[in-house]
């Protein structure tokens, strides 16, 4: 078996919200097939993911959020089957179809089970690729595409079920991971460290973050080269401090030079070298133990070179 899991659900293709929608199933498409035309898919173990039980859903959301979103489920299935809408709006910008609720289980599920996985030896790491995403989601509501946090989930469910007293989650999405920050802000068992563009959305993560968060907000058009500058100088000496039993990564990609979702100016080298220091750390206090979450990342080309860049390194091929 490889030592790297590859986690994902074809339910995760199922969710959609309209037309055009950035937020689409063609990335998880766009990935697979990278990970084909590469050879990179050799050395992974792909396996399916299971629905994420509401207990453990429960660590990181409102029990009230929680059934709010699945009778609203309920509502559009039935109502499509009685010629009604096809989208249910909580946002500007975040709708769920019939099969969001189903999607969004199996994603919080990947996160759990690659955390059961990588802690009980089966897999040295795991690569989560799933949507919807989820650090937008904060414990009481949906947003910015995102329902189930689906990394807060597993940090919460490695402290909670599995007994580990530190764990990092380490957020390179281009957009702040305010979900994130709103589940885990305060609690000395986690270090979230995060780099985002700022001002940008969700306008957040600027306001006096708690002594366990890491903010690193950077302007428009910053590059790789600056962005691997302040890791080494933010992220690197906490994380050493830390010591954290096991990284979790909101793995988002839309940091990219080359989409338009975000201005800044990465590239999918400094998302290897990025990985690379992050397994370092992991290698050193956590057992090599790390789950990274799909989270952003939308022109297709850049997001799935990304992602066989990160894969590359976590799977060490």
């Amino acid at each position: 078996m490889s030592k790297t899991g590859y986690y994902t659900h074809p339910l995760c293709m199922k969710h959609e919200m309209g037309e055009g929608h950035p937020e689409c199933p063609e990335r998880l498409s766009a990935i697979h097939d990278r990970l084909l035309i590469s050879g990179v898919d050799l050395g992974l173990t792909a396996i399916e993911a299971p629905e994420a039980p509401l207990a453990d859903i429960e660590l990181a959301h409102d029990r009230m959020y929680i059934a709010s979103l699945r009778g609203l489920s309920e509502q559009l299935v039935d109502d499509m089957a009685a010629g009604g809408p096809s989208y249910a709006h909580l946002d500007a910008d975040t709708s769920i179809n019939s099969f969001t609720w189903k999607a969004a289980l199996a994603a919080a599920g990947a996160a759990v089970a690659a955390t059961d996985a990588v802690i009980e030896g089966e897999l040295a790491n795991a690569f989560c690729a799933i949507r919807p995403p989820g650090h937008h989601a904060s414990r009481h509501h949906a947003s910015g595409f995102c329902f189930f946090n689906n990394v807060a989930i597993a940090a919460k469910y490695a402290l909670e079920r599995h007994g580990l007293k530190r764990v990092a989650v380490v957020d390179f999405d281009v957009h702040h991971g305010n979900g994130t920050e709103d589940i885990l802000s305060g609690d000395d068992r986690v270090l979230m460290v995060s780099f985002f563009q700022h001002p940008f959305y969700p306008h957040s993560g600027t306001e006096n973050p708690a002594a366990n968060m890491v903010n690193i907000p950077v302007p428009a058009y910053t590059k790789g080269m600056e962005v691997r500058e302040l890791i080494e100088t933010h992220w690197v000496p906490r994380l050493e401090e830390f010591k954290p039993e096991m990284i979790f990564i909101s793995a988002g990609f839309d940091a990219h030079r080359e989409d338009d979702m975000g201005q800044m100016g990465l590239t999918e080298q400094d998302y290897a070298w990025i990985t690379y220091r992050l397994r370092d750390i992991a290698a050193r206090h956590a057992q090599g133990r790390i789950v990274s979450c799909l989270e952003g990342g939308y022109d297709l080309s850049a997001l799935s070179r990304s992602v066989e860049a990160h894969v590359r390194v976590l799977a060490d091929i």
